[in-house]
């Protein structure tokens, strides 16, 4: 059965660090694009940062400097790196993953089928 475990939220000043976690299960974290998306209630969720299968990786513009993704793939795990986080940057942070998703659909939701059930990371000014 295919999952996805996110840990590593937590509650921070600005300007702090947090490195978030997401362990597949039934998938294989090299075969497969991966992305992290970030939900505030009453607005969509947001493509923070994506990776494909080639290990290429794409950013949000409001992460782009600040946010590193990678793979593990010996550990089939996928982390976000997340460096000097302000308030606007707390939520719910999810990891999805899917087979082939095409570099300009990399940051959309709806080009992923598989979720996890997030982690909340809040930034206080």
């Amino acid at each position: 059965r295919e999952g996805l475990a996110e840990a590593g939220g937590g509650a921070v000043q600005s300007g702090g660090s947090l490195r978030l976690s997401c362990k597949a299960s039934g998938i294989t974290v090299a075969n497969v694009a991966m992305a992290w998306f970030r939900q505030v209630p009453g607005k969509d969720r947001e493509g923070v940062a994506a990776i494909g299968r080639g290990g290429d990786k794409t950013y949000a513009d409001s992460v782009k400097g600040r946010f590193t993704i990678s793979a593990d793939n010996g550990g089939n795990t996928l982390y976000l790196q997340m460096d000097n986080l302000g308030p606007e940057d707390s939520g719910m942070y999810t990891c999805a993953a899917s087979g082939v998703v095409p570099v300009r659909l990399r940051l959309s939701s709806d080009a992923y089928n598989v979720f996890g059930q997030g982690t909340r990371v809040t930034v206080s000014s």
